[in-house]
């Protein structure tokens, strides 16, 4: 690593990923869009980038909020609901927005349910005992839980519990299962979490990682759009297109007719397009935004 002035050395922030598993792509991927270069050949447990001050550890998703706790690294990538079962004195920082899914109570589909009740007495096996019982106490509800550390679907099949709480993607496994989801007691996805009172030199370097995070999931919610529109209609289309502040119109060599540029959310992006035409807008052109700053 290059050397201060001082002949310290310069600071850096070390970030827990995933090593397999559901969040490790998406983890990968996010660090790369935030320009963040990593070496990881021959599925190397530590890797340090070449152009930003970060050393990242590939760890057990189960371990990564206690590796933060302990500060044996500064953040972590890790599921909502793994750092919420951990229970551990981290922050949750930013809420990524890849890994959804949820923590659900399923039963079999021959089991009669009507609601929560129904649950009382019963064995309720999973992995999430934490969020389980917490779920249970809010609800005013006592079952039994029984912790198993996998394949929690098989459970009831076998006698070893009435109802499971695991998490549900698509729900393919509970159906392969011969079970049914019938209450959400956690939606989840992956979260950005950071050890408490971070030294400033690390926290400025956690900054600038959020700036380019945000700058990746903005760019990724809104589409950039140009497009060509009669000089008379451009008061109504600006009221459509309001941009980043508004839009950005520049006269044509053609008389009478200007370009348009502006930003459009992606939830808007058909209506505000359906508009445009009624505007008589023409040569629309769509271009995906790569990152999008304040």
């Amino acid at each position: 690593m290059t050397q201060q002035t001082t002949g310290e050395p310069a600071a850096i922030l070390r970030i827990a990923i995933q090593k397999s598993g559901r969040l490790y792509e998406d983890s990968i991927r996010l660090l790369r869009e935030c320009g963040i270069e990593l070496n990881n050949g021959n599925k190397q447990l530590k890797t340090t980038s070449d152009n930003f001050p970060v050393e990242v550890y590939f760890l057990r998703d189960d371990d990564i909020p206690q590796y933060v706790f302990d500060r044996v690294a500064d953040i972590g990538i890790v599921g909502e609901n793994v750092l919420l079962e951990k229970n551990k004195e981290i922050d949750l920082v930013y809420r990524l927005g890849f890994g959804r899914c949820r923590l659900s109570l399923a039963v079999p589909k021959a089991m009669p349910y009507s609601g929560l009740s129904d649950l009382a007495g019963l064995k309720i096996a999973t992995t999430y005992t934490h969020l389980l019982q917490q779920y249970l106490d809010k609800n005013s509800i006592v079952a039994e839980i029984h912790e198993i550390s996998g394949s929690v679907e098989i459970a009831p099949g076998i006698g070893l519990a009435d109802a499971i709480c695991d998490l549900v993607s698509s729900g393919s496994t509970l159906f392969t299962n011969g079970l049914r989801e019938v209450e959400v007691v956690l939606p989840s996805e992956a979260v950005l979490a950071a050890a408490q009172n971070l030294a400033a030199p690390k926290q400025a370097i956690l900054d600038k990682l959020l700036l380019r995070i945000n700058a990746v999931h903005r760019a990724k919610r809104v589409k950039y759009i140009l497009l060509n529109a009669p000089n008379d209609q451009l008061e109504n289309i600006a009221g459509i297109l309001p941009g980043a502040k508004s839009p950005t119109i520049v006269p044509l060599a053609e008389p009478g007719w200007s370009s348009v540029q502006s930003v459009v959310n992606e939830n808007d992006f058909w209506e505000v397009i359906e508009k445009l035409k009624a505007f008589k807008a023409e040569g629309i052109l769509v271009v995906p935004i790569e990152k999008m700053i304040d």
